[in-house]
């Protein structure tokens, strides 16, 4: 779901110099204790954690790998094993993997390991519209909720929603995600591109020009994005044929830089007169580099095409079945084998949980075929919300699976709830069960960003205050 484009004057080849990539992240880790301490307890009582090396995750009951070379399954499975992280990576998964010396041993036992959520397609800003336009379709939503609202923003009522909701997301299980923003003014993105930073979470910035300025893009990726370790940046574009010649600049400014190409695509079935994927098709841009969001409306033609040229497709189950936009045709994505991720999509989730996410993309398969065995099952879902949105954006070789050598960016997930317990299958309960509460620990780059269920460092309570005041005062300029 994004806003509808305004279209701009016909751009030059070179008119946008991007850059993509999610950077290699500087090494991050934890403080370091003698003895193992539970989840939330890094050290001594009200401490901070501290920058470290190294981190032993001792004893968790499950690790879901997602490498089957590591252990049992699709999933790469492993019961009561350990996961040591060091220098941000994934050094070892295994039982009973010994402690390096003066490694901070965490207490995991009881619980599940698993990497972290991949969320290939969000707009954090829309925190502040959250729960509403509740009757509303995609351009009902537009007119009623995004637009109106994005042209308050201020940089201080931006920065507070945008750290909601990345915080949100964190403490849901997020470690990746990308978020597509149309936010123009400099001081705007340098407020947005500050949130984000702030919260520790790994991050693809996708900038959506609205006409040529190579002198505004090269500054958001020089000055305000290429500085954050964990952060980068993606040409964001919307394909239709009444804006293809900013279409065509955008696929070339990512082309010239190596770079993916990030375009909605047929949310709604009106946009069909948009002819996105032709659009796409006839500026060159199918390809491993094009990442499309949505994507329900597509023929069986336009399908094989971008299974042919390996288009990557992030899937938004929750916001296309909040608006009406229909269901994706996810079996035959599969059965072409289009590398599909999960989206959250921003306000249109009304909140971040990735749980919900992968049971509702379950869920509306099955509704469509009334068939239980239609993929994806619950191994499938997994899978796509972790290593398939990594494959998805194409940085499968970094994050995505708990692979020795890869990022250390992983969640411990906590099944002794109301919610979760009493254990049947756990890897069906992830899905079924699970909520965001239940997420007892998140790991990016090897930091600690949630401890013993609670974000660390963080004052919630002054986060949600934060932005409920930006919100009231943007409420007060309508």
């Amino acid at each position: 779901m994004q806003s509808a484009p305004t279209p701009p004057s016909a751009p030059s080849r070179r008119a946008l110099l991007t850059g993509l990539g999610l950077a290699a992240a500087a090494p991050l880790a934890l403080g370091v204790t003698a003895r193992p301490a539970p989840l939330g307890q890094p050290g001594r009582p009200g401490q901070p954690v501290q920058a470290g090396r190294t981190v032993l995750l001792r004893g968790a009951s499950l690790v879901l790998t997602m490498d089957p070379s590591l252990g049992s399954g699709p999933l790469g499975a492993v019961e009561n094993a350990d996961v040591l992280m060091q220098n941000g990576t994934i050094a070892a998964v295994g039982p009973a993997l010994q402690a390096p010396r003066g490694a901070w041993v965490v207490d995991a036992s009881g619980k599940l390991a698993m990497p972290g959520f991949v969320d290939t397609h969000t707009h954090l800003w829309q925190a502040v519209i959250r729960g509403g336009c509740t009757d509303r379709d995609l351009f009902g939503w537009f007119q009623g909720c995004t637009d109106p609202q994005r042209g308050r923003l201020t940089p201080a009522a931006l920065h507070s929603f945008v750290r909601l909701a990345a915080l949100d997301a964190v403490q849901s299980g997020v470690t990746t995600l990308v978020d597509w923003v149309d936010i123009f003014a400099y001081d705007l993105i340098e407020s947005y591109v500050r949130a984000l930073a702030g919260t520790g979470v790994r991050f693809a910035y996708a900038m959506f020009p609205p006409k040529p300025d190579a002198v505004l893009v090269t500054k958001v990726k020089k000055e305000l994005v290429d500085p954050v370790p964990l952060g980068s940046f993606q040409v964001a574009t919307h394909a239709a044929r009444a804006v293809q010649d900013l279409n065509r600049a955008h696929w070339e400014a990512a082309q010239d830089l190596g770079v993916m190409l990030n375009s909605h695509a047929l949310e709604r079935p009106e946009q069909r007169a948009d002819d996105p994927i032709g659009v796409l098709t006839d500026i060159g841009a199918l390809g491993p580099r094009l990442l499309i969001n949505h994507a329900i409306h597509l023929t069986d033609a336009e399908i094989a095409a971008v299974a042919e040229h390996d288009v990557r497709a992030a899937h938004c189950p929750l916001s296309n079945m909040r608006l009406a936009s229909g269901i994706m045709r996810l079996s035959e994505f599969r059965r072409r084998g289009v590398k599909v991720g999960l989206g959250l999509d921003g306000g249109t989730n009304d909140s971040s949980d990735f749980h919900a996410l992968m049971k509702t993309a379950i869920g509306l398969q099955r509704a469509r075929a009334t068939d239980a065995g239609v993929y994806p099952q619950v191994h499938d879902v997994l899978r796509m919300a972790t290593l398939g949105g990594a494959e998805a954006l194409g940085i499968a070789d970094r994050v995505g699976s708990l692979t020795p050598g890869k990022r250390a960016d992983l969640v411990v997930i906590d099944p002794a709830a109301l919610n979760f317990a009493p254990r049947f299958d756990w890897v069906g309960q992830i899905v079924f069960n699970g909520r965001p509460e239940n997420v007892d620990a998140v790991f990016v780059d090897g930091r600690a960003l949630k401890l013993g269920g609670r974000l660390v460092e963080v004052d919630t309570e002054r986060v949600v205050r934060e932005a409920e005041a930006a919100a009231t005062r943007l409420r007060a300029t309508a």
